[in-house]
Formats: C-alpha cells, sequence, structure tokens
C-alpha cells in the first residue's frame, strides 16, 4: 500500500487517530526531554520500528526474538526509570493541569526555605539550591543523587555542612519537595559578572542563562545571600524578603491577551521543529500500521452483460449497477476501485421476456484473492429482454 492510497482513503477516524497519537508522542518527548530515560525512550522507539518492520514483512524469527526482548526490557525499564516515570504521570495530573496543584500550599515549603537558607548564611555554610518552576533542569544538572525529601532547615544544614559528602555541589526543589543534591551546573562565560562571585555563583548564573529557574546563593566566605534568576540577581538582607521574592517567582503569570490568530500562531510555531519531527513519526507509523488492520469498502459496481442473444436486446433497465462490499488487510482494499472490480451476467442462454437474475460470488471478478465479499445489494437485478 502506498502513501498516497493510504490518505486517499483517509476516514475522520484515522485523523483523529493521528492527532491523538501526536498529541501523546508530543507530550511525551516533552516530559521526558533531558531525563536519563529520553535516550531510552529513543532506544525502544527504534526497536518498534524494527520490530514493526520485521512482522510486515514476514520475518518469524526477528519477529519472535523482539516480543521476547520487548517484554524483559518493558519491565526492566519501568524499574530503572521509576521516578522519570512517576513524574510525568504526576504532569497528566488535571488538578495542575488547572492549576490547582503546583502551588497548593507554596506558602509553607517557601517560609521553611527562607528561614533555613538564613540559618546557614548565619552560620556562613555555604549553600547552592535551584528552585524549579516551568523548564525541567534536568538537561542541566549533572552527577545529582537522587534524595526525594521533604524540606526541613535540619536536613539542609546536615547536607551542607562541610563534614557531609554531599555539600559539594546544588540542591533542586522541585514542587517544594528535595529531589537531587550534589549537582553540578554549567557555569557562566560572562564577563560583567560582578569580581567578587566565585563559582557557586556563577553556577548559578549559568543554569538562569539557560531556563527559567530560581537559583539561592549563599556566599561562605561573606555570609551573603543572592537570589537570581533570568531576569537578575538580588541580594536577600532579610528571610521575609526572600519570601517575598520567591512567592512571585513561583506565581503563574497572567499571559498577555492574544488574538485568535496569535494563539494559533504560537501553538503552531512554538517549538514547530520538534512538533514537525513527531508528526512525521507518528504519521509514517500510522501508514505501516494501517495497512495491517481490517477494513472494509463499499463500491457501487455496475453491472457487464455479457453474451447477449443475437437478436435480442435489453428493454429495461438500460444500466443496473449493485452495491459490493468488501473486507480485508487496508493495504489490499485500499486498491480496490470500479476499474478493477467487474459485475458480469452472462445471458447467453436466455431468451425474451422478465426475469430475476441472482448476483452471486461467482459473478463477481476480484483482482486478487485477499479480499472477502461481505454482501451484495440487491443479490439479484429484475431484467425484461425483449426481441428486436
Amino acid at each position: 500500500m502506498s502513501i498516497f492510497s493510504s490518505f486517499a482513503d483517509l476516514r475522520f477516524q484515522d485523523a483523529l487517530d493521528i492527532l491523538f497519537l501526536f498529541i501523546v508522542a508530543y507530550h511525551l518527548y516533552l516530559w521526558f526531554k533531558g531525563t536519563k530515560a529520553f535516550k531510552a525512550l529513543i532506544g525502544l522507539l527504534v526497536m518498534g520500528v524494527i520490530f514493526t518492520v520485521a512482522r510486515t514483512w514476514g520475518l518469524f524469527m526477528t519477529t519472535w526474538f523482539f516480543q521476547i526482548l520487548w517484554q524483559v526490557l518493558v519491565i526492566l525499564l519501568i524499574i530503572l526509570f521509576q521516578s522519570e516515570i512517576r513524574q510525568a504521570l504526576e504532569r497528566v495530573n488535571p488538578l495542575q493541569a488547572l492549576g490547582l496543584r503546583k502551588h497548593t500550599r507554596a506558602g509553607e515549603w517557601v517560609q521553611v526555605a527562607a528561614d533555613a537558607v538564613h540559618m546557614l548564611a548565619k552560620k556562613h555554610i555555604g549553600a547552592l539550591i535551584i528552585i524549579e518552576r516551568e523548564d525541567r533542569v534536568d538537561e542541566w544538572v549533572t552527577c545529582g543523587q537522587q534524595l526525594e525529601a521533604a524540606l526541613s532547615p535540619e536536613l539542609l544544614l546536615s547536607i551542607f555542612q562541610k563534614q557531609s559528602p554531599l555539600h559539594d555541589g546544588a540542591m533542586l526543589l522541585r514542587d517544594g519537595r528535595i529531589s537531587l543534591v550534589a549537582c553540578y551546573l554549567p557555569l557562566s562565560s560572562d564577563e560583567k559578572l560582578p569580581n567578587q562571585w566565585g563559582t557557586r555563583h556563577r553556577a548559578a548564573a549559568g543554569l538562569c542563562e539557560r531556563c527559567d529557574s530560581m537559583v539561592v546563593v549563599v556566599s561562605e566566605e561573606r555570609g551573603e545571600i543572592t537570589l537570581l534568576s533570568k531576569g537578575g540577581a538580588w541580594p536577600i538582607r532579610s528571610p521575609e524578603e526572600l519570601y517575598r521574592r520567591i512567592m512571585d517567582g513561583i506565581k503563574p503569570l497572567t499571559p498577555p491577551r492574544k488574538t485568535p490568530w496569535q494563539k494559533t500562531r504560537a501553538l503552531i510555531m512554538h517549538q514547530w521543529m520538534a512538533k514537525a519531527g513527531t508528526l512525521g513519526l507518528v504519521v509514517v507509523l500510522w501508514v505501516m500500521l494501517a495497512g495491517q488492520q481490517d477494513f472494509e469498502v463499499t463500491l457501487s459496481v455496475p453491472i457487464e452483460v455479457r453474451n447477449l442473444p443475437s437478436g435480442i436486446t435489453m428493454a429495461e433497465p438500460l444500466s443496473q449497477a449493485v452495491k459490493v462490499k468488501l473486507r480485508g488487510l487496508r493495504k489490499d482494499a485500499s486498491t480496490i476501485n470500479v476499474r478493477n472490480l467487474q459485475v458480469g451476467l452472462d445471458l447467453s442462454k436466455e431468451g425474451p421476456g422478465r426475469k430475476n437474475y441472482p448476483i452471486t460470488r461467482a459473478n463477481i471478478q476480484l483482482p486478487n484473492d485477499k479480499l472477502n465479499i461481505v454482501s451484495i445489494d440487491p443479490p439479484q437485478v429484475n431484467l425484461n429482454l425483449e426481441k428486436r
């Protein structure tokens, strides 16, 4: 089945099928992009394509091998990447989509963070704390140790004190919880940064240049607190000021009003390369799989009267057609049309008069034997033959 024949028979259900799979695939790409599971998903996708091609071409041993390997890999990947899968499923939460989850009771953990940071500053304990917002930071952080713990002053103190093996690096706060510790960030190469800034400040600036996260830096030498984001850097002098700035930063912004044209254009053009690639991949997979599904087609085919005796003519009807419903694999059914489907009626032994003639499977000539005739309507035709 060619690509053109696939789209020539495209139904509304098929378009809906492609659209739904495109939306799911694109959001999976967004959710897992920058995570360790992303490369594994690409590997699974390649294996899925190989498996589909092998099954389509009838490669028995290759298909059997991938069926066994697929089951083992799926279980193994669920175990290895359970954290990334859980985070992706959390993003499907309708409460979060409505804006009811992410900022629920944010004031509690922000207050705990503000008080704990000032406690570290008073003790001259250096710290680097990432507050993740909309953009995931997994793509930019390296060597992090997963923790998944509630935020508390005691835990921050135990992590960032010099005796701790986890103090050298950044801490990631995701949705108000400690997600990763001992993370290394990309350093900023901006020559305009203040000269007194050390490695922690440059690491914080480097991350803020690449995403929308906020980063809190506690200077070990001076006991000073600095809050950085893509919008700039602010020295913090009190827990109340840190609390206010973090709360302002994590509040959902009210987007400017846009016209319907601007909304449509933004929907299409935002990350258009990722969307185009995902849509192309979904369409290719759909074309490959569509040929293997059962498909029904109904054609109205004219009856071809054959071998009419000399001296006999058909008075009525002058033209007669029947509806033939066929079923088979889509790759076979999509090639059928009124030009290669014939319905013939042999009248070589008939004489004058009106008579009903049954239309059976024997009267229908198919282009191949891979299609089944489901029904013929009407099952018989009434012809009136007269002498010339």
